[in-house]
């Protein structure tokens, strides 16, 4: 059971769509929130608020085999909406979790018509806010226009990263009254390939699923990021899309998301686990010298490039930490990673041959413990020129 007070570093409440939520992460839509059970699991995991599976105007039934494993930590899976009926989650399943404590978002999709028959039953079995999602935009503004005609509670968009433009989506849903988004959903079709078998192993229609997890999070990461830019005053964004550590939810805060969705972790690890990211995140916030989530939330967008870079990398490493003991654990990665062969590495020593070094970063990125880290050069007349040059084949070719 999650108690804030327990927390050892910064303070990760926040506030979202006029509700105080005990921490950012918010238990998305899907397998785990099947019901009032699953839901209220979420909330006393940590989760600060609970979104229902999408209900629709006829329960689902989903084909055999229809969720599995990419990768170890992400999913495919071509599960569909709420498979218990709607009028069940009106009397039982959002009441019993309301009355557990738990912030919930009503899920209410895919069409004009089904919104219209089902949000105001959702505002009035307690539901604090209203999560609309659609396969298309043409489809959702029209529901977002209904929802906020007919209901009093806040109303969030949820957009797809498979629009050709989920950014310019939610400029619209914004224009358009939305309190406030989600970005993103899963993305897909997506296709795996069962090789002892020789066929699909998703059971759908056609053999496709849809992704979650880890392989999405920079896509996910990028459309947040720009949603972020692009509307400063924007406080009521949460990121769906492979939040699988404190870190990952850090990652999304600084490009300016609020609130961190989270569905696959809680499958692969148990939604126990969240618990745990509940405390790593106070402590990593900490560590980073941030006081609270409204601290740490758009820090890296004044730092994005303003044009493309060229320099040279000043390479640091440091073999022992300050007590002595090892901080370079000889794993040899830095050396396998670096495609050009210009780095060795017999400890304590490691070298780098400058003059096949491209300077691309990644023996810094695969080191494990941060012995290895590096800076940027200050920019020589050379490299000014190649950024010249760069920049005006660009333009000449784009």
């Amino acid at each position: 059971m999650f108690r804030k007070e327990e927390l050892k570093g910064a303070d990760i409440e926040i506030e979202f769509c006029g509700y105080k939520l005990q921490s950012p992460f918010i238990l998305s839509s899907g397998p785990l929130t099947y019901g009032a059970e699953g839901m209220i699991k979420g909330y006393q995991a940590g989760c600060g608020a609970v979104v229902t599976k999408t209900i629709r105007k006829s329960a689902a039934i989903n084909p055999v085999h229809h969720m599995g494993t990419v990768n170890g930590d992400s999913l495919i899976n071509c599960e569909k909406w709420a498979d218990t009926d709607r009028q069940r989650w009106y009397e039982k399943e959002i009441p019993e979790t309301v009355k557990a404590g738990a912030i919930v978002i009503g899920s209410v999709g895919h069409t004009l018509g089904e919104a219209m028959e089902n949000v105001q039953d959702v505002e009035r079995a307690g539901a604090h806010i209203i999560e609309l999602v659609s396969y298309a935009e043409e489809t959702l503004l029209p529901m977002l226009d209904y929802t906020k005609a007919h209901v009093q509670i806040p109303v969030i968009c949820k957009l797809s990263g498979n629009w050709p433009d989920p950014v310019g989506t939610a400029a619209r849903c914004l224009a358009h009254g939305a309190d406030g988004l989600c970005a993103i959903d899963s993305i897909g079709p997506t296709l795996k390939i069962d090789i002892n078998k020789a066929r699909p192993e998703m059971m759908s229609a056609d053999g496709y699923g849809w992704m979650t997890g880890a392989a999405m999070r920079p896509i996910s990461m990028r459309i947040n990021a720009e949603i972020a830019r692009n509307h400063p005053e924007l406080r009521n964004l949460y990121a769906s899309g492979g939040v699988m550590s404190a870190d990952d939810a850090i990652e999304y805060m600084m490009a300016g998301a609020m609130g961190a969705g989270v569905c696959t972790v809680g499958i692969l690890k148990g939604v126990e686990y969240i618990e745990k990211m509940c405390h790593d995140l106070s402590e990593r916030l900490a560590e980073l010298g941030y006081h609270s989530i409204e601290e740490v939330n758009r820090a890296a967008l004044p730092n994005f490039p303003k044009k493309e870079y060229v320099c040279g990398l000043d390479f640091h490493f440091q073999p022992y930490r300050e007590d002595g003991k090892k901080k370079c654990v000889s794993c040899g990665k830095c050396v396998k990673a670096c495609c050009y062969d210009a780095r060795t590495l017999d400890f304590p020593e490691m070298r780098v041959d400058m003059d096949k070094c491209r300077s691309c970063g990644l023996c810094v990125d695969v080191c494990p413990t941060g012995a290895l880290t590096a800076d940027r050069l200050p920019q020589t007349a050379e490299d000014l020129e190649r950024e010249r040059l760069s920049k005006e084949f660009y333009e000449t070719v784009k």
